[in-house]
């Protein structure tokens, strides 16, 4: 099997004493491909170090919405820069809005999330997209904004399947971790039945959102199979299917190509 954890913070601080055994046991669980986020000054560096360490490691790096306030125009041009030039960043995000935790202002957040599509659309890479409690705002700049151009996935997707259309319409992808699996989840459970198929990712988000029977402890990337399994029930498919389905999905929207890789570490 050939699992791609699309999002995952694998160099997040829960990670610090067994970092080579999470990946390790991520291997051995199939994980053939990962994208590792980093959103703000602390973590786009050790993202960038974690993908130039490991062939199967990519990077998507942009500014949180809960940091919206501490953005200076001097980071922009950094993200700008590493968009265009470093060869292991294929994506900007995670980008968006949160209006759950209340750490920087909505206008603040509107803001720096309409200079990242803008940017987004100068390096026509496509968008990954946080969204807390904001889906009406998030979707409304989306489409003012141009994001149609370049694409992108609704991380770990939480609204309404009519939310959900709206964001196929826009040409994004839905992707779908660790609450999918949680027993009372009826939303996440009819995004996944309804995805078309060539629309659907999978992820982690690892160390957060652990699937069951792991729910409330650390996630971690080995994890992601967890998420296939459930989605391949409600669907009524095969293991395999969906793993297959969601990996070549995944190189499409990030424009991972066979001639592009190196041997896996």
């Amino acid at each position: 099997m050939s699992l791609f954890d699309t999002h995952a913070h694998l160099d997040a601080d829960a990670f610090a004493d067994d970092h080579e055994h999470v990946l390790a046991r991520a291997r051995e669980a199939g994980v053939t491909h990962l994208i590792n986020v980093g959103f703000n000054r602390e973590t786009i560096p050790t993202t960038l170090a974690l993908a130039e360490a490991h062939d199967w490691i990519y990077a998507a790096v942009g500014w949180h919405p809960q940091d919206a306030k501490d953005m200076l125009p001097s980071d922009l041009e950094w993200l700008e820069q590493l968009l265009l030039h470093h060869p292991k960043v294929v994506a900007l995000g995670e980008v968006g809005l949160d209006y759950y935790w209340d750490t920087s202002p909505k206008d603040v957040q509107q803001r720096v999330f309409a200079e990242q599509i803008a940017l987004a659309r100068r390096a026509r890479k496509p968008l990954v997209i946080h969204n807390r409690d904001a889906h009406r705002d998030v979707v409304d700049l989306l489409k003012s904004e141009g994001a149609r151009d370049v694409g992108g996935v609704m991380h770990c997707f939480s609204g309404s399947w009519d939310i959900a259309r709206e964001c196929l319409d826009l040409g994004f992808y839905i992707s779908l971790g660790g609450p999918v699996t949680f027993k009372n989840a009826k939303v996440p459970k009819e995004i996944a039945a309804n995805v078309p198929a060539d629309r659907l990712l999978i992820e982690t988000d690892a160390p957060y959102l652990a699937p069951h029977p792991h729910r409330g402890k650390r996630n971690e990337s080995a994890f992601v199979s967890l998420v296939a399994q459930e989605i391949a029930s409600i669907r009524g498919v095969d293991y395999a299917e969906i793993v297959y389905t969601t990996h070549e999905n995944a190189r499409k929207l990030f424009s991972i190509h066979e001639n592009k890789e190196r041997n896996s570490d």
